[in-house]
């Protein structure tokens, strides 16, 4: 099992310096991948600029979107857009696709929110692989899109889909799983896993990639109030009292040992990848986690 470092793209302050520093300690580390996510109307950094900025600057890791909001893109561009950080990574990327949980992110771009499916998402991926593969832009234009990736179909694509249907739709037309447990809990973790294994089976498509996200804390101070602090802002669009109820059990705050442990019974539901999301811009605690797992 793989284990990745995200971005905390989601905390303000990942400046220039910031955004180097993270990149080269991850790049540097025993991280197999370096993940970001996508938000419009918040305070993180655009997601296709900042995917071709990681790309420069790293070697090694692979580079996963844990979700691009497919729907709010349209296909021509979001895939010129990917198979240029394709070819700017040397092939180093791998696409989470999603419909996203916010309508404010599609209202904010001018996006159709009655785009806002899975039936749609899918059919933007499939428009996503037609062109990679070749096929003419059309609108009267008889060309293929370029640059084309380096990989004949384009990168990987995963699905980021948490519920039973959204799991069964994207058995249609995603390598695999891109999923994300709040508390974290082995339990539902398996239980999603089982569903895609199911639905790729139904689907006729080869097993599929398995991985998840969730969220940790492991600065000296309190880890508990470091992910109250993150939930508090990143679910601000949530009720107040919503958010407390979360605070308690969202997220890892535990220790080394604790770590392990919870990373081991992952591994044992089948996980391919496992991707830590960060509840700080401290780049101190990716450090620790790093020695925490030897």
């Amino acid at each position: 099992m793989k284990i990745s470092m995200t971005l905390p793209v989601m905390e303000r302050g990942l400046d220039r310096a910031r955004l180097q520093s993270w990149v080269r300690t991850v790049e540097a580390g025993p991280w197999h991948s370096l993940a970001m996510g996508e938000r419009i109307a918040f305070v993180n950094p655009e997601l296709i600029a900042l995917l071709g900025a990681c790309a420069v600057l790293t070697e090694r890791v692979q580079l996963v979107t844990t979700v691009v909001i497919g729907p709010m893109h349209d296909p021509v561009w979001l895939a010129k857009q990917l198979a240029t950080v394709d070819v700017l990574s040397g092939g180093r990327l791998s696409v989470g696709l999603g419909i996203g949980g916010r309508e404010e992110d599609y209202r904010a771009v001018g996006a159709d929110l009655s785009a806002r499916s899975n039936d749609e998402l899918a059919r933007r991926a499939r428009r996503l692989r037609a062109l990679w593969s070749g096929e003419p832009i059309g609108s009267g234009i008889d060309r293929a899109l370029e640059p084309r990736p380096t990989r004949e179909g384009g990168p990987e694509l995963l699905a980021g889909a948490l519920g039973p249907r959204a799991i069964r739709k994207a058995a249609r037309w995603a390598d695999g799983l891109s999923g994300f447990s709040w508390r974290p809990d082995p339990h539902e973790i398996g239980l999603a896993f089982d569903r895609a294994r199911e639905a790729w089976r139904a689907a006729e498509r080869p097993a599929p990639r398995l991985s998840v996200g969730f969220w940790f804390a492991a600065g000296d101070d309190d880890p508990r109030a470091q992910i109250s602090g993150h939930l508090r802002r990143y679910l601000s669009w949530l009720p107040a009292s919503f958010v407390d109820s979360l605070v308690p059990t969202t997220g890892f705050a535990g220790d080394g040992p604790e770590l392990r442990a919870l990373l081991s019974e992952i591994e044992s539901l089948g996980a391919d990848e496992v991707f830590l999301v960060p509840t700080s811009i401290d780049e101190a605690q990716i450090e620790r986690v790093g020695e925490w797992l030897g």
